[in-house]
């Protein structure tokens, strides 16, 4: 997404367990170091009734990964 002269980049993923989302973080850092951004988000569906909603910050090296449950 491109807004004011600035990128962002805004990963929507389903919660598909531990492993998948590992995946998708590491996916993600790789994309932003590509195109050379330190700072991405994710957005994660989870359907589980069980689940902890929330934000969390993932550091992968000198990315850092914002992510939102819902």
């Amino acid at each position: 997404m491109d807004y004011l002269g600035e990128q962002f980049v805004i990963e929507l993923k389903i919660w598909r367990g531990k492993a998948y989302h590992k995946q998708g973080e590491e996916q993600l850092a790789s994309y932003l170091n590509d195109i050379h951004l330190n700072i991405g988000y994710m957005l994660i569906y989870n359907f589980n009734q069980a689940k902890i909603p929330g934000i969390t910050h993932v550091k992968i090296g000198e990315t850092e990964l914002i992510e939102a449950m819902v």
